[in-house]
């Protein structure tokens, strides 16, 4: 068996129907309507100990009701999950031990007191031996960089200093399966740097199984080899990012720098524009590849420099989408 072990999970929230106007909002005072919402419909999948993995999907897809699930949050309507060998809303006082979360637009951290204040808290709740948590603490300050900022009200802090804060917090009790929901939203470049840095290294060393959901896919692309595509409340897709490239990644962005014209056709060249160094053109790289493109210009044209652009990761998955339509 797996580490992580779903099986046909489902979840149905029941939704009060609102019309707008004042006769409508009296009458569903008086006679209240309900739709019931499928979050979750039927959903499977395995993840191995030590495995980061990307859980994406569009708003909507249940990516945050599945993660309240495997986190024993929420009671699914039916299917079973094993987590650990056990099942997080059964086991959950045991469970939450072994499990570390954080949500980036909520958080853990107590907001009119220093970080380190509620990580003393935090260490009680836990029942951290006091060696263990002072070395965990120690560590974790040095890595993620908090020596300035832990003794400092939360208020007081940056988004990116709290984030860092509410990251050494979920590992204070050296969790085996760290949830990440959205750890780098709104982020700096830098903090958003530090931040992939230290969750590769985590993985590394200790083997934490990541689960990461995130609308920046520079994250997946970073952190993550294997990718579960959510939509509808289904799995669409899961397997490896490369796979996803293969299929997905059909164009290639070039620019070249040339004082010469460019008034020929090729088969694979989607675009050409000019632009006052030269031309900016986009291949698709199933009809052509990039070798086979160079020595057909420098055969044409004489080219001062060229620059390569990959398809970004965004388009991609948004090709998926289109190709699930959702």
């Amino acid at each position: 068996m797996s580490f992580i072990e779903v099986r046909q999970i489902s979840k149905t929230f029941r939704v009060a129907k609102k019309k707008s106007g004042l006769k409508e909002a009296f009458r569903s005072f008086v006679k209240r309507e309900y739709l019931n919402i499928k979050a979750v419909d039927d959903i499977s999948f395995s993840i191995e100990k030590g495995e980061i993995v990307g859980y994406i999907g569009p708003n909507g897809a249940g990516k945050s009701t599945t993660i309240k699930i495997l986190s024993g949050i929420l009671n699914p309507d039916s299917g079973s999950c094993k987590i650990a060998g056990m099942t997080p809303w059964k086991e959950r006082v045991k469970y939450v031990k072994k499990i570390g979360v954080v949500f980036g637009q909520k958080s853990q951290l107590w907001w009119d007191i220093p970080a380190e204040d509620t990580f003393d808290l935090l260490r009680d709740i836990y029942e951290i031996p006091e060696e263990e948590y002072r070395t965990t603490k120690k560590d974790l300050i040095e890595k993620l960089n908090l020596q300035d900022i832990i003794n400092i009200p939360v208020r007081q802090l940056s988004l990116g200093q709290r984030m860092r804060c509410e990251i050494a917090a979920s590992l204070l009790h050296n969790p085996e399966i760290l949830f990440l929901d959205e750890p780098t939203i709104g982020l700096d470049a830098v903090s958003k740097q530090l931040v992939r840095d230290f969750i590769k290294k985590l993985n590394k060393e200790k083997h934490t199984t990541i689960i990461l959901t995130t609308h920046d896919m520079s994250d997946i692309t970073t952190l993550a080899k294997r990718i579960i595509l959510i939509g509808k409340g289904k799995v669409l897709y899961d397997g490896s990012l490369k796979k996803l490239k293969d299929k997905y990644e059909t164009e290639t962005y070039i620019s070249v720098k040339t004082k010469d014209t460019l008034n020929f056709k090729k088969k694979g060249i989607i675009s050409k524009k000019k632009n006052k160094d030269g031309y900016e053109l986009v291949i698709n790289n199933k009809l052509i590849s990039i070798s086979e493109l160079l020595t057909f210009l420098s055969h044409k044209i004489s080219i001062e420099d060229i620059e390569i652009e990959q398809e970004p990761i965004d388009k991609m998955i948004v090709r998926l989408y289109e190709d699930y339509q959702i």
